[in-house]
């Protein structure tokens, strides 16, 4: 039944305000990752599993959330997600290592995997049927808002407070939430209550989470420990490859599978989650690579690389309401996936002809890109992914939609790791080539040096090696930045390889009321 007044507000700034608080968490940590390097005593490219750890257990619980909601009961698995997520927050802030805050990560992303969306099917459930456009719109407004706030907040808490305390911030939000939800939100009709009926499918549930977590060890360090020739390296690669093909063979033969891949018969399905794959790559891995590259590089603040993010992106929120109309009215996906991949092979080529020079506003233009090529896939994607199939699989082709286009963002986040690290040690080979003393302009350039350190501390063998020093530094500089703007040209390479597969995907005609269903199901399994 619909909330009424009062207890409706409540639901409303109780769901919306989790789901804010998972999305914050999902960019909040990208402007600290130079900070968290430095107080742990990490590098870089350690520090990414700070971002993945989440995005391996989103990637992990997000096709089971439809199960466990209904074997624990909506309410009671809602309240409990939440306070492992508040718990493992506090943790994650108090955290003195860096494996240790990566594990706290990763049970904070089981807990945020299920606030996005139970949250949004206990917000609707707040609407009569006809009002629930209303209650689409207010968590629309959410979802957009979150991962924008997160940048410019975490910038914010790190230059003023520390980087503990962007993990701090869910304290009092999720104490709130879990408050009101104990007091406000009702269960529904029978909730929780065929769990003796229900069959947990814990051989799924272990492959999954063996096969998904082998594989994103292989693509993280598989660089530093020299790929195949590293035992440990070939050992999780024989558990990937064993635990994700039996995790596809038993699910599609288990007579109660946790995530039901039979609905990958679906051509239109099947093919869809290879666009949303490379969307999650493109997604993902723009907003990690770029707030290392400019706070290495360019000098930024961490508030001004939030915010550089922030301006771009509520110019393109009010995109969002208006393809979510155009899609309940049965718009035709395709052209706006079509639309959105070119602006993202715009925004990938424009944004690798930057320079380390560049102020936020010089990158402006290639965000705007970005997030208008974001609204144009977004949704549509979703809508495309259950084209041509039964309502009653909706869920569950767009949960392995949402599952997909994780696995996308924290597969590019690693690919970007380990293609930095190499296109780093290439450029700075180039680079040293040219240092040479046959070179008329290093030398001119390592005398001038010299010469300046030489007048300031009267020894010219000592300004000698300090001047070679600094030289060394620019190289390394320049190296790194040319291996960051290689890595925006490879976001678009993706994008581009792609592209040609967009003339095989079909829309089956639907009716304004189908339209409408597969709108709602979309919005009700984000």
């Amino acid at each position: 039944m619909a909330a009424k007044g009062f207890n409706r507000i409540i639901i409303i700034i109780t769901t919306i305000s989790a789901a804010i608080m998972e999305l914050l968490d999902t960019t909040i940590v990208n402007v600290a990752l130079n900070q968290m390097a430095g107080s742990l005593g990490a590098t870089i490219e350690d520090v990414a599993w700070v971002v993945t750890s989440y995005a391996i257990a989103n990637v992990i619980i997000i096709p089971m959330t439809g199960f466990l909601a209904e074997y624990f009961g909506r309410k009671t698995y809602y309240l409990a997600s939440m306070i492992i997520f508040t718990i493992a927050s506090y943790f994650c802030g108090a955290s003195e290592g860096l494996w240790e805050l990566v594990f706290w990560r990763f049970i904070q992303g089981v807990g945020g995997g299920a606030l996005l969306s139970t949250s949004q099917s206990i917000l609707f459930d707040a609407f009569e049927p006809k009002d629930r456009p209303i209650a689409s719109g207010l968590f629309g407004m959410g979802i957009v808002l979150g991962p924008t706030l997160g940048p410019t907040l975490g910038g914010l808490i790190v230059d003023n407070l520390t980087w503990s305390d962007i993990f701090y911030v869910n304290l009092p939000i999720g104490v709130l939430a879990s408050i009101l939800t104990i007091l406000f939100i009702e269960k529904k009709e029978g909730e929780g209550t065929r769990k003796k009926q229900i069959q947990i499918d814990y051989l799924g549930i272990f492959l999954l989470t063996a096969g998904i977590g082998s594989l994103q060890f292989i693509l993280e360090k598989g660089e530093s420990e020299d790929w195949f020739d590293s035992h440990l390296i070939i050992l999780f690669t024989a558990v990937a490859v064993v635990g994700l093909v039996s995790f596809v063979v038993w699910e599609l033969y288990t007579e109660h599978p946790v995530v039901n891949l039979k609905v990958l018969k679906h051509r239109t399905l099947a093919l869809t989650l290879i666009f949303t794959f490379v969307s999650g790559i493109g997604l993902f891995t723009s907003v990690f690579v770029y707030p290392v590259l400019v706070q290495r590089i360019n000098g930024f603040t961490s508030t001004m690389t939030g915010l550089s993010l922030m301006f771009p992106t509520l110019i393109a929120i009010p995109m969002f309401p208006i393809i979510g109309k155009q899609m309940a009215k049965g718009a035709r996906p395709v052209p706006f996936i079509v639309v959105g991949f070119l602006l993202f092979i715009a925004f990938g080529i424009w944004a690798g002809t930057l320079s380390g020079d560049a102020n936020m506003w010089d990158f402006f233009p290639a965000h705007l890109l970005r997030v208008l090529g974001i609204s144009m896939l977004q949704l549509p994607l979703i809508n495309q992914a259950v084209a041509g199939l039964k309502p009653q699989e909706y869920p569950t082709g767009i949960s392995l939609n949402n599952m997909v286009r994780q696995l996308g963002g924290a597969t590019g986040i690693a690919i970007a790791n380990n293609y930095v690290t190499n296109r780093v040690a290439q450029h700075r080979s180039d680079l040293m080539s040219n240092m040479t003393s046959e070179n008329p302009l290093f030398m001119e350039r390592l005398n001038g040096l010299t010469n300046t350190m030489a007048s300031r501390t009267g020894e010219f063998f000592s300004a000698t090696q300090m001047a070679y020093r600094q030289m060394e530094g620019m190289v390394m500089k320049q190296a790194y930045l040319l291996a960051y703007l290689d890595t925006f040209r490879i976001v678009s390479l993706f994008f581009i390889v792609i592209f040609p597969l967009i003339f095989l995907l079909r829309t089956p005609k639907k009716s304004q009321e189908e339209a409408q269903k597969a709108a709602l199901a979309a919005a009700d399994s984000h």
